[in-house]
């Protein structure tokens, strides 16, 4: 078979700059490096270092500015990066950031900060770099506050689980009879607990709703050994709970003030449209529309992609970047999917949950297009092509401000079935089997 050549536009134009300027990033100082044009017309580069500090990067970004400088590159080592970028940037200089991974200088050459510097310099000014994806500073500002909330959301489920492992060392297996160590009931009864209350029967009388009809159980279960140093540390324990209660709603308040302010409702639609697109909504309401995603994790997701849509051109370039898509592997003839990636922690975590809490909903798009994949999938697999669909979903929501959300509905996969099609390879089927069909039509 004859291959003929294939036409690859590119995403880019391969414009040289005349004026750039690449940073190598460590702890304490970063290894600059200018291009620029000479006397004599050659390019010539000039590397130097300079400390890590805001007089010393402030100095140098105006040097750059006064310089010309057209663009500059930061690479991406840890967080020290963060000071390079921002100061940069708030001197109105083009500074874009790369993965450290995406800009290694030919293998076999030596190694050091100034080579890397002039290696990287090289590589910004022919355009050959890939920029990661920095939100502007008040998504930034945003992303903070709701990544603070997700830590100590963690940190408060771990001590939940430290508490259960506490009534656990004092006997007390509550636990194996209520839902959860944190229901109002159980809380009641470690309450009392502390409080020197050792009765079983007394604690059992504590329980609330549901939990009341399993009287005889939890006496069984409340009876045990539980003691004072056991009593001080729950104390502890819960208190450490308490307090991270209220910092999580003080962030949420916090984080609902500024998504006012960076996210203003969408405009109203067209006269003539049905009366839920033509109700105005911030972009949080409308992706809170789709199936398993609530308050918080619309929060989240926009404070990890932004608002803007437009550094994202298509929604395959934002499950790209998110690592919701398999890598494709060629070698030959030989064509495999490898695995999605790592990607942003943040986002994935939320993504995740969001997917898994789609699945389990009834007569949804999402939750049909779960119960497909998982049959032949697996549930992981299922789970991540389920986050991928809704984050699909999201990029065109937050493209397009005047959008709606509107479920394609359970029977979405039945609907595009060719019946004809369907019912001539059901009948080749039976008819290899040895079976002669007569279709006759239902009434």
């Amino acid at each position: 078979m004859r291959a003929f050549p294939e036409e690859i536009p590119d995403a880019e134009c391969e414009e040289v700059l005349a004026r750039v300027c690449a940073i190598d990033v460590a702890k304490e100082s970063g290894m600059v490096c200018t291009r620029l044009p000479g006397p004599s017309g050659r390019r010539s580069s000039r590397v130097w270092q300079v400390p890590a500090t805001t007089n010393a990067i402030s100095d140098l970004a105006a040097a750059l500015v006064a310089a010309g400088v057209q663009k500059a590159t930061v690479e991406s080592t840890s967080d020290y990066w963060r000071i390079w970028f921002y100061l940069l940037e708030a001197a109105g200089l083009d500074v874009q950031l790369v993965n450290a991974r995406d800009v290694k200088n030919v293998p076999g050459r030596p190694k050091t900060d100034k080579l890397d510097a002039v290696w990287l310099a090289k590589l910004t000014e022919k355009g050959l770099l890939r920029p990661s994806f920095v939100p502007p500073a008040e998504i930034r500002v945003l992303r903070d506050y709701t990544r603070m909330r997700v830590d100590l959301v963690r940190d408060r489920t771990r001590y939940w689980s430290r508490l259960e492992k506490l009534l656990e060392d004092a006997l007390i297996k509550v636990t194996s009879v209520a839902s959860t160590v944190r229901t109002m009931s159980t809380r009641d009864m470690v309450e009392a607990l502390i409080a020197g209350q050792r009765d079983p029967h007394a604690l059992a009388d504590l329980a609330r709703g549901r939990l009341r009809g399993k009287h005889p159980a939890l006496v069984e279960a409340l009876t045990g050994r539980f003691d004072d140093h056991h009593g001080e540390l729950a104390r502890i324990l819960l208190d450490q709970i308490d307090r991270l209660d209220t910092e999580i709603a003080k962030l949420t308040d916090r984080i609902g003030q500024l998504l006012d302010h960076v996210d203003p409702p969408s405009p109203p639609a067209p006269p003539g449209s049905d009366s839920d697109a033509a109700a105005t909504l911030h972009a949080r309401g409308r992706l809170a529309e789709i199936p398993g995603i609530g308050t918080g994790s619309a929060q989240l997701i926009i404070a990890e992609v932004g608002l803007d849509m437009t550094r994202f051109p298509t929604a395959a370039h934002l499950v790209s970047w998110a690592k919701l898509c398999p890598r494709t592997i060629q070698s030959g003839t030989s064509l495999s999917a490898g695995k999605t990636g790592k990607g942003n922690p943040y986002l994935k975590g939320a993504l995740g949950m969001v997917a898994a809490a789609a699945a389990r909903g009834k007569n949804t798009f999402l939750s049909e297009r779960y119960r497909r994949l998982v049959k032949r999938r697996g549930k992981g697999k299922a789970l991540v092509a389920v986050a991928r669909s809704i984050l699909v979903i999201v990029w065109h929501l937050l493209a397009d401000p005047a959008a709606r959300f509107h479920d394609l509905g359970a029977d979405f996969y039945d609907r595009r079935v060719n019946t004809a099609r369907k019912t001539n390879s059901l009948i080749r089927q039976l008819e290899a089997l040895g079976h002669t069909v007569t279709l006759q039509p239902t009434a």
